[in-house]
């Protein structure tokens, strides 16, 4: 019983620890990344697709995206979806292929991201530690009802608590790598 509650908030963790990253690399940095499209919906004969499964994304260069749709009826859809999203990027089309320029970030627009990517960081980390409590409730439960004895609850605590340490070194590690990538020039 304590291996499953142990189990089942790891697996709680490395689920918050995947949606912190995947909502990393949709934040923009100096470079041109196609990851920032993902989120976007694209209304392709009445059915909502993402602009991946409509169109060829390329990064040509450091700081352009160009989008090469499969038909180019689709392309005022996509341009319309695109500036919808609110990315801060305005489409440009020659008939065939959308292109997006990313504006280098200013040093402000820098040090605001890295301050956004350190508050999404913290609320994971109370995120983790709720999870850890959920836990370590569990596990008082299984005590009382003499699942487990006092000693083992000991041991599981601390198994808890190392395993949330570990992963908030994860994330940590996560915020510190992007914090790089964001304020590289």
């Amino acid at each position: 019983m304590p291996k499953t509650v142990l189990d089942d908030m790891k697996s709680h963790m490395e689920k918050t620890l995947g949606v912190l990253k995947s909502e990393f690399q949709k934040i923009r940095t100096g470079r041109a990344s196609t990851s920032i499209l993902d989120s976007i919906k694209v209304d392709y004969y009445g059915n909502s697709s993402a602009i991946s499964q409509v169109a060829t994304l390329a990064v040509p260069e450091p700081r352009t995206i160009t989008i090469s749709p499969w038909e180019a009826k689709i392309i005022p859809a996509i341009e319309k979806a695109i500036l919808n999203a609110n990315i801060g990027l305005t489409p440009s089309n020659d008939g065939r292929t959308i292109r997006l320029n990313l504006p280098p970030l200013t040093e402000e627009r820098r040090k605001e991201i890295v301050k956004e990517l350190k508050k999404k960081a913290e609320d994971d980390k109370v995120a983790l530690r709720n999870i850890r409590r959920d836990a370590i409730d569990k596990l008082k439960k299984l005590e009382k009802d003499k699942a487990i004895t006092e000693d083992e609850l000991k041991k599981f605590e601390k198994d808890v608590q190392d395993a949330t340490k570990s992963f908030e070194a994860k994330v940590d590690e996560a915020v510190a790598h992007k914090e790089k990538e964001v304020m590289e020039v």
